[in-house]
């Protein structure tokens, strides 16, 4: 899937954007067992925003897909800052219980300040 983006409006101000994806779904790598989770992406955009309908088939897209949390939540981060690359980003996973766990993983990108 495609992450698409689009300019942001007000590239000259630090804003915060959050999105919330409570039916996210993907499969245990290890008995095939589906997972769910609600993935939260809260970013300050520097030239681009994400675009919420490729957003929402891009994370569609692991439905089918065996991975840990700790990868699917990093690759999601990997993607849309390659994607957009933003001033910050953080996404959550906060995956339901399974087996008495809950499991929640923060990654966090932060863009690297530029010396002149």
């Amino acid at each position: 899937m495609i992450l698409e983006s689009f300019p942001n409006p007000n590239p000259e101000r630090d804003y915060q954007i959050e999105m919330s994806c409570p039916e996210f779904t993907c499969l245990c790598p290890k008995t095939g067992q589906p997972d769910f989770a609600e993935m939260v992406i809260s970013y300050i955009p520097d030239r681009l925003c994400v675009e919420l309908k490729s957003l929402k088939l891009y994370l569609w897209s692991f439905r089918d897909q065996g991975t840990f949390h700790e990868a699917v939540t990093n690759r999601i981060l990997d993607d849309l800052v390659a994607a957009v690359a933003p001033r910050f980003m953080s996404v959550t996973g906060k995956f339901w219980v399974r087996g008495g766990i809950t499991t929640v993983v923060t990654v966090v990108h932060r863009q690297e300040k530029q010396t002149t």
